[in-house]
């Protein structure tokens, strides 16, 4: 099993990144790519999970240990693969995830693309409990829905990486801006759209 890679940041693609190390190349599927953009050229380290199957072997990186660990375990659920998997990491952060199986919060979790009311309630009878991270929310959040994403906000980032697509934007460019607006908590859409085509207009 390859825990992780060391070495310098060659490439930076839509979907993976190439790091090479001791004379190879290693191409690593990532969530969001374009979040190790800063680092080309220099030396990085990526937590690797070394998936393997009959037909093919794939190495899936993120930028932490919580976050490799928590793809490990959503890939341990009934009904979702890496692709699955991925994506959730690639929108919702750790806690954020935690706190939704945690809370039995369905709707945050059918937020996600592919994700339905069964898987939902999937995740949570796996996962709940289970999950090796420090649950943090407070009773007080919890009551006003004050976690630090929530369904509707994942709906709308996804309703505007939508919108930026019409406007003509290209998927890279997309992906460039989507850790930053992610790290915002606009309500709606429009939003999004509006602090995306700024992020836009900067480069």
């Amino acid at each position: 099993m390859i825990a992780y890679i060391n070495g310098i940041l060659e490439l930076v693609t839509e979907s993976v990144v190439i790091v090479e190390a001791n004379g190879v190349g290693y191409e690593i599927i990532c969530a969001n790519p374009f979040a190790f953009q800063d680092k080309i050229g220099e030396n990085v380290r990526i937590y690797t999970y070394h998936y393997v199957r009959e037909d093919t072997q794939v190495l899936y990186g993120f930028k932490n240990t919580d976050e490799k660990l928590l793809f490990s375990k959503i890939l341990s659920v009934s009904g979702i693969g890496p692709k699955g998997a991925l994506s959730i990491l690639g929108v919702a952060g750790v806690q954020d995830f935690v706190v939704a199986i945690e809370e039995e919060n369905e709707k945050f979790l059918t937020g996600f693309p592919g994700v339905g009311k069964k898987t939902a309630r999937q995740m949570i009878l796996d996962l709940k409990g289970k999950l090796p991270f420090e649950y943090t929310v407070t009773e007080h959040q919890v009551e006003e829905g004050k976690t630090t994403n929530t369904a509707a906000q994942i709906q709308a980032l996804e309703e505007a990486f939508e919108a930026l697509k019409s406007l003509g934007y290209s998927d890279r460019e997309i992906k460039s801006i989507a850790p930053t607006l992610k790290q915002d908590k606009h309500a709606n859409a429009d939003e999004f759209v509006r602090k995306g085509l700024a992020l836009m207009m900067q480069k």
